[in-house]
């Protein structure tokens, strides 16, 4: 008599164990599909949502946002080393002898009853500054982008972590079934450079794959294989589907694989968004208000204008976390030149998804983030001259600003020396960071969890504190 395997007991018993077991799984797929996990949210919610406007290569908190007028009497002296601390250098300085101070050479001024101080380089930020809470005293360990980026995404450097748009829709759901509830968009700096991105930043990990980012592209359809191919009909495709969802859900009753019904799920959320999709992205019934407000770039498809707007019809349809990557941030050389650049690209059409969503009501529930993976140090990397300059990785103080959302408007958190270089008021780690937005959306990071090989994990490991001075 053949020996009785595991798989063949469990085919065998379909009617009895199999189809309980079954109907079971498909029951908990469609309700983490529709509200999240049991119990979750934890208590009542501010936001409803997230928009992260992540910008990719660590933008200079000394020429945006954290202000530094005594630097000037300090222009090419040396950092002292009570102030550097023997701080670990990245391999692009590790071999200088010298460590300049260079001020910035762009011009502050405050903005609206907050008094914020905001840069030249920002002025339609300056404009809505009193809807802001600035944080100044960012900090993480990570020195070098990828394990930055990573970490902040991810709440661990060793990649293969969920991120955090992953843990938010295992752990909330989503608000609609004709969208992806974790959608990410990336657009280049006109540099054409910047650090590369790679999809496992707004992947799900250890998580089920149906809680991974889908990645919208700008060329093309949105989504890949989403049009029918030539010939074959909508019709066609329901029929295919139809099909394929039978022979997918005998082969989950025979082997239990969870990820078999993700498959199922994936093709009916992809047979969905064939009409979801072209409906969001036509911007033609858009007035010529909102793109006056966006500015030049928004009916550019790819730029940071044209994916901020997208992000507002994404928050309107229910989309759970909306992440935007602008690259090209990363100004160890002619950053005079550069750094104005990405401010141009961003500055109008964030301050614009702040507006808009305020307009129409949204921003209260709507928790809009923005900030790189770390900052800039204050003195030059490479040549110093009176007119360009420099600056390497500094993971030790930088800053991000946030709105709407639960957060408390136009005030800022945290200090730092004078010379921008380590903190001296309220750190707020990037665990903190990551507890602070679940917090928004009514999650206690501690009890947001998933068991994996024999141990519970979560987005903010053993750490965070959630930033209590800065919600409203």
């Amino acid at each position: 008599m053949n020996a009785l395997t595991r798989r063949s007991f469990f085919s065998r018993t379909s009617t009895g164990l199999g189809i309980p077991a079954l109907a079971q799984l498909l029951a908990d797929d469609a309700g983490a599909a529709a509200g999240g996990l049991p119990g979750v949210p934890h208590f009542a919610p501010k936001a409803k949502r997230v928009i992260y406007l992540f910008q990719s290569g660590g933008p200079s908190q000394m020429e945006l946002f954290d202000y530094k007028p005594q630097l000037g009497k300090l222009f090419k002296t040396e950092l002292p080393d009570s102030v550097r601390m023997g701080q670990r250098l990245t391999g692009m300085s590790s071999t200088q002898t010298t460590f300049p101070v260079v001020p910035s050479k762009f011009k502050f001024a405050q903005h609206g009853q907050s008094a914020a101080w905001v840069s030249e380089l920002l002025p339609h930020t300056a404009k809505i500054a009193d809807d802001l809470t600035f944080i100044k005293s960012m900090h993480t360990e990570a020195i070098n982008h990828d394990p930055a980026v990573t970490v902040l995404q991810t709440g661990s450097i060793i990649a293969g972590r969920p991120s955090i748009g992953s843990w938010l829709a295992y752990g909330l759901g989503a608000e609609t079934q004709d969208l992806p509830a974790f959608v990410v968009m990336i657009s280049p700096g006109q540099g054409g450079g910047g650090q590369p991105l790679y999809d496992r930043l707004w992947g799900s990990g250890f998580l089920p794959t149906r809680y991974q980012g889908v990645k919208f592209r700008s060329v093309g359809d949105p989504v890949l294989y989403l049009s029918n191919p030539d010939g074959f009909s909508s019709e066609d495709r329901r029929r295919y589907l139809d099909t394929l969802g039978k022979l997918n859900q005998t082969h989950l009753e025979d082997t239990g694989d969870p990820e078999v019904s993700t498959r199922i799920a994936q093709y009916e959320m992809a047979f969905r968004m064939q009409s979801s999709v072209p409906e969001l992205t036509d911007l033609s019934k858009e007035p010529a208000s909102t793109f006056a407000l966006y500015g030049p770039d928004a009916k550019k498809p790819g730029t940071f204008a044209a994916n901020c707007l997208l992000a507002r019809r994404l928050a309107e349809r229910g989309v759970r976390f909306i992440q935007l990557f602008h690259r090209d941030w990363d100004h160890h050389g002619g950053l005079p030149a550069g750094l104005p650049k990405r401010c141009q690209e961003t500055d109008q059409p964030a301050a614009a998804l702040i507006q808009d969503l305020k307009q129409r009501g949204m921003l209260d529930d709507t928790l809009v983030v923005w900030g790189g993976e770390f900052g800039r140090t204050v003195y030059c990397q490479g040549r110093l001259t009176d007119t360009d300059y420099g600056r390497d990785h500094h993971p030790r103080c930088f800053t991000m600003w946030f709105a709407g959302g639960g957060m408390k408007r136009g005030i800022t958190i945290g200090e730092t020396d004078d010379y921008c270089y380590n903190i001296t008021a309220d750190p707020v780690h990037i665990h903190d960071l990551q507890a602070t937005i679940l917090h928004c959306l009514g999650i206690d990071h501690t009890r947001l969890t998933y068991k994996y090989m024999g141990r519970w994990f979560r987005l903010t490991d053993v750490h965070g504190t959630v930033v209590k001075k800065a919600l409203g």
